[in-house]
């Protein structure tokens, strides 16, 4: 193996099969070219927080303005993306992806990101469940014997890298960790696209965490690159693009731009975008959440965002993809069961109404539904582009304002944020990145709105609805009680949650990413 290329996690054969000296390769040469791009990035998003606690709030963009204000558009979807009705997400776990391909929806979103906690043997072992994904031969065999197959009609594949801010610590390049967005998309794009495409589809991507048109630029600049290196034509990838923070809310136009030629369309990514705008506004007076219970898509500035996004989206002949109904059927509630499918319907009902073309969901069990709704309000169109959404006019004050009517910090949301953490923490360690917790798919995102408030509401000097103040001492009484109902310290991986979640929460200066701490704990 090339010298300069050193894998140190452990090489069964299998990940031999992905990790070949071809693909390496190829991975290498993608990140040579483009990580110091990356890393310079990376330090313009520090440098734009830093300006926004200075008082230089987010806003549209001067110097992009012919942009927003000129006619283009993005290139046509290819056949398999033109009817995306419902989006199912999950983990590039064997059995999760066979039941997701099978469910009925449009299309799988196979996650190497928020909802995979990436251990060694998770990351390489989902390469090559994507490999067997593609190719349809992917198989497992439960404990029981029960046999699971894919189907005739699987859903679309789309793959989901991790973000910019991370790095692999297992592939070293020049001695160096390799940019983890890279490494998932390069091994995935070597060993699948021209199978895709004499398949009848092709190498389709999510693009998570992106705060900046430059960043999308990076992304089709690594897409022209690879495709060139395996002599495929330019414009083969599609890619829609996560719209979670809200600094990219301001450039999406600007982001389907600099991707018009492999743009697919763009997503609400709503848990992200609530702890990104926590995280960009935390050190703001006067920018303060309320319970993460409260903060529902129909409060006014995440109206203003889903809205914006749709006509921005069908403005540029681009698909607009909903966000997460994140419930999880109970099989023993039906009362729970009733009231939440009740919301799940409300919710993907003002979607369709909206004039999104699609949206998300993460159990198999309410791909009919949204399917349901979904072709009753769009009818037999493949999408409804044609919603130009003109109506819609959205200034840069209404995407920031924050207010919610009637919101409250209540000992109930700190005592759920905790608990939520904690769990998730737990279940990530143990190399599990998509929790069941209290009926819902919790992954990353959710985890990070919660750690995040509890930082924010302690360190802003928050006041519950009873008048107690939200500080660390009611944090930690909380945290012990939580835990204690959880087992305790000795149960399972909670030692190394508790403090890590303490680290988190009570630190002087704000982690950026949960994940980046917590890394350094797994194998």
């Amino acid at each position: 193996m090339d010298g300069d290329i050193n894998i140190t996690g452990p090489l069964s054969e299998a990940f031999r099969e992905i990790l070949t000296p071809q693909a390496l390769d190829f991975v290498a040469q993608l990140h040579r070219q483009f990580n110091p791009t990356r890393e310079t990035l990376l330090a313009q998003r520090a440098e734009r927080q830093g300006a926004i606690d200075g008082g230089d709030l987010p806003g549209f963009l001067a110097e992009t303005a012919h942009v927003r204000d000129s006619d283009w558009q993005v290139a046509p979807a290819p056949a398999d993306l033109q009817k995306r009705r419902v989006e199912i997400t999950g983990p590039v776990e064997r059995k999760m992806m066979i039941n997701a391909l099978n469910s009925g929806a449009s299309v799988f979103m196979a996650d190497l990101e928020d909802s995979l906690a990436p251990s060694w043997e998770n990351v390489i072992q989902g390469q090559l469940n994507l490999r067997d994904a593609v190719r349809g031969t992917i198989e497992f065999t439960n404990p029981d014997g029960r046999v699971y197959r894919l189907n005739e009609q699987p859903a679309v594949l789309i793959v989901r890298p991790r973000g910019w801010h991370l790095t692999e610590k297992h592939v070293l390049v020049d001695g160096h960790a390799i940019a983890a967005s890279l490494l998932d998309f390069g091994l995935y794009f070597f060993h699948n696209a021209h199978e895709l495409l004499q398949r009848g589809s092709g190498p389709y991507f999510y693009l998570p965490k992106i705060e900046s048109h430059r960043e999308a630029q990076l992304w089709n600049e690594v897409f022209n690159s690879a495709q060139d290196l395996l002599g495929i034509a330019r414009g083969t990838i599609r890619a829609t693009v996560l719209i979670e923070t809200i600094l990219a809310a301001f450039e999406m136009d600007e982001i389907l731009y600099e991707l018009r030629e492999h743009a697919a369309g763009l997503n609400a990514g709503r848990w992200d975008y609530i702890f990104s705008m926590i995280k960009k506004l935390r050190n703001r007076p006067g920018f303060m959440l309320p319970d993460r219970a409260q903060v529902t898509m129909a409060v006014p500035f995440m109206r203003t965002y889903a809205q914006l996004l749709v006509k921005t989206c069908h403005r540029r002949g681009a698909h607009a993809i909903g966000g997460m109904a994140a419930f999880i059927p109970s099989r023993k509630d039906p009362q729970v069961n009733e009231t939440a499918m009740m919301k799940v319907r409300e919710d993907k009902e003002r979607e369709a109404n909206d004039g999104f073309d699609g949206t998300w969901v993460a159990h198999p069990d309410l791909v009919p539904l949204a399917m349901e709704i979904f072709d009753h309000i769009v009818g037999d169109q493949p999408h409804q582009k044609e919603k130009l959404r003109e109506d819609v006019h959205v200034s840069a004050d209404e995407l920031i304002d924050v207010a919610i009517p009637g919101g409250k910090i209540t000992e109930a949301g700190v005592r759920n944020n905790v608990s939520v953490a904690l769990q998730y923490l737990d279940s990530w360690l143990g190399g599990n990145g998509a929790a069941a917790i209290y009926n819902l798919m919790e992954d990353a995102a959710t985890a990070e709105i919660s750690r995040a408030q509890i930082w924010q509401w302690t360190h802003q000097y928050a006041q519950l609805d009873s008048s107690q103040p939200v500080d660390a001492a009611l944090y930690q009484r909380i945290r012990d009680e939580e835990l204690h109902k959880l087992g305790g310290k000795e149960t399972r991986h909670y030692s190394q949650a508790v403090a890590l979640l303490d680290q988190i929460a009570l630190a002087d200066d704000f982690v950026e990413f949960l994940t980046l701490p917590a890394y350094s704990l797994l194998d």
